[in-house]
């Protein structure tokens, strides 16, 4: 059985990963063994992060909403609960969006918002 070289893939593999280190500080972007361990440490943070982005923008889209509900008389919870209840398919993200760009689109959902919570209200005392 012929032996096996390796040379060529295990340069390779060790070139892929220096490349990959490009622009870290020291040691880390020119010796393999430290680039290794960085690289590692970095993939792993940019897994985590890719999560808590979608969470960070959840919140600031939350944030958004609730301040221009209450310029239109409605807290962020009641605001929701009338969209929802209006039949209005707009997600989080939208309405964000809706809110900072274009206020008085906002407001015309916010007063549909507000009748379907009426509606409802006059519904539960009948």
């Amino acid at each position: 059985m012929p032996r096996v070289k390796r040379a060529v893939h295990a340069r390779k593999k060790r070139a892929k990963v220096l490349e990959q280190a490009k622009g870290y500080y020291g040691r880390k972007k020119s010796s393999y063994r430290f680039a290794k361990e960085q690289l590692d440490h970095s993939l792993a943070h940019a897994y985590r992060d890719r999560k808590a982005k979608k969470r960070t923008f959840r919140s600031l889209w939350i944030v958004r909403i609730n301040a221009a509900a209450r310029v239109n008389g409605l807290s962020y919870n009641r605001f929701m609960e009338g969209v929802r209840k209006a039949g209005i398919e707009l997600d989080r993200k939208s309405l964000a969006d809706l809110a900072v760009s274009d206020p008085k689109a906002f407001a015309v959902v916010a007063e549909n918002a507000k009748a379907a919570l009426g509606a409802d209200a006059g519904k539960q005392a009948a």
